[in-house]
């Protein structure tokens, strides 16, 4: 299976090339309609990002937040909802009275059903009075919906005229954008036939981690790393995301969906995509995201045959016990995967890849292994003790970057490996905005460099298809729940001559 076939290129629009925000500048006004605003992603992300932008002064003097969902309630239901999320889940708690009266009468709430068309004409009713009254008339539909509803909300959307192409409404779409690469596709035929691709906007919430962006500015804003940052000097890269809780009461979901689907398709390809880009012509979206883009297209589709010395699937032990998970179950709590990107810049280098549920300590991790250099000159004193520098970029927790290299310990012939830090919280204070502060804030503003765009979405599913068919004949394996999960994922790498990086030590550091 080759790269699969781009959709059409994004036409150049106002919001496709849009600037990112300048901090502190206020965002245009604007109606935001969540739909599924009954779920625990509302409460638990979105209203405290948009309570956050409030308090921030991001947004502005006019807008207005209402929830669309099926079940019947009033606005004062769906508003002491909200304050109840925000008190728990928010950044900012304990949240103060007086600024929580300034965020309610925003909040207005809308029952209908996903498929009810006279739901969305009552909604456009609603729409083109506060565009009257009010002069709102920047739209921007969240789809924090189940997946299957996606395609069925956007159409219903496009009956009452409410998106189409031309119109500058913005679609917010959250993960997973289809189950598998047919499905992915379809969806993606079906919703611009909808709206322009420049105004949908696939949210990976990823992206929106200060950490991650500043990989771009990391790489491309210092002249001491683009020269070492290719395969002549990197022995191969090592991408780790790890959960330390198992799938807790989400068992019914997780089943469905498995490691590859929820963390491999969309979080860890697009680490890898901005890890391994060339630098952009310039920090437009579609500059960054063509760059990605060329990363995936460069990374040939496993052959069945590969599959079993390049991937590892495995389960915590105890995984099949628990609550709404199948006995006989085969979906992986934990997936390793050997990736080669064949290109100039980084033939030869493995890009490793884990990610697991009921791991030893919860961390996402780019850690950046350099070739170790020539032992001869200190051979007659260390052997072949020297260890190879490594450059750790620690997405979370405690996010920074940690380069370490080899250094004569005092008084001894003897070398040891000894840590450079740069740590955000120490630098810079604790405060971080949530990710969801930054991906809703540029929606707003237009600004799509954080999200995925189709043909982003369309060869991740490629890679991650080709992995998971070529599983069903490979046996499962197992993990102690606690561990950095299972030995066959140490000898995937071990047949390389590689290890995983000990990631604890710097946690414990």
């Amino acid at each position: 299976m080759s790269p699969v076939a781009a959709p059409a290129k994004p036409k150049a629009t106002a919001s496709s090339a849009a600037p990112a925000p300048v901090p502190g500048k206020v965002l245009p006004p604007f109606v935001m309609v969540i739909f599924g605003a009954s779920g625990d992603l509302t409460s638990r992300k979105l209203v405290p990002a948009l309570f956050g932008l409030q308090h921030e002064g991001i947004l502005p003097k006019d807008y207005a937040i209402i929830g669309f969902a099926r079940r019947p309630k009033k606005d004062e239901e769906f508003r002491r909802e909200m304050k109840e999320g925000v008190d728990k889940f928010s950044r900012l708690r304990p949240v103060a009275s007086g600024e929580w009266d300034k965020f309610i009468p925003r909040l207005t709430y809308h029952q209908g059903n996903f498929d009810d068309p006279a739901a969305y004409a009552s909604l456009k009713k609603i729409l083109d009075d506060l565009a009257k009254t009010r002069g709102l008339t920047q739209h921007i539909f969240y789809l924090a919906t189940a997946p299957d509803y996606f395609a069925t909300v956007v159409q219903q959307l496009a009956k009452v005229g409410l998106v189409r192409p031309g119109l500058p409404a913005r679609v917010v779409v959250e993960k997973p954008f289809g189950n598998d690469l047919t499905s992915a596709r379809q969806l993606v035929d079906d919703l611009q036939a909808c709206l322009d691709e420049s105004n949908l906007f696939r949210i990976d919430h990823y992206l929106g981690k200060e950490t991650v962006q500043n990989l771009l500015y990391f790489r491309f804003a210092n002249s001491i790393w683009e020269p070492i940052w290719n395969s002549n000097l990197i022995d191969n890269v090592q991408i780790t995301v790890a959960e330390q809780e198992g799938v807790g009461t989400r068992g019914a979901f997780y089943d469905e969906v498995g490691a590859m689907r929820d963390m491999v398709q969309n979080h860890m390809m697009q680490l890898l995509a901005i890890t391994a880009m060339e630098p952009p012509a310039n920090l437009s979206s579609e500059s960054i995201r063509d760059e990605k883009v060329k990363v995936l297209r460069s990374i040939p589709t496993p052959k069945p045959e590969m599959i079993p010395a390049s991937t590892v699937r495995a389960q915590y032990e105890g995984y099949r016990q628990t609550d709404r998970v199948s006995p006989h179950t085969t979906t992986e709590t934990y997936a390793a995967l050997k990736v080669q990107i064949d290109n100039w810049r980084w033939s030869g280098v493995p890009f490793y890849l884990r990610t697991g549920k009921a791991l030893t300590t919860r961390a996402s991790e780019i850690v950046i292994v350099f070739r170790r250099p020539p032992a001869t000159l200190f051979r007659a004193e260390f052997g072949d003790l020297l260890h190879r520098n490594a450059m750790h970029i620690r997405l979370q927790p405690d996010e920074g970057v940690h380069l370490s290299f080899n250094a004569k310990r005092l008084g001894k012939s003897s070398v040891q490996p000894v840590d450079m830090e740069f740590c955000y919280a120490t630098e810079f204070g604790s405060y971080s905005p949530e990710a969801y502060e930054r991906l809703l804030g540029d929606a707003i503003y237009g600004d799509s460099t954080l999200f995925t765009r189709a043909d982003e979405v369309l060869e991740a599913w490629r890679l991650v298809d080709a992995v998971r068919h070529g599983w069903q004949d490979n046996p499962m394996a197992l993990y102690r729940q606690g561990s950095w999960g299972p030995r066959e994922s140490d000898l995937m790498l071990k047949a390389d001559g590689n290890n995983w990086i000990d990631l604890d030590a710097h946690a414990r550091a």
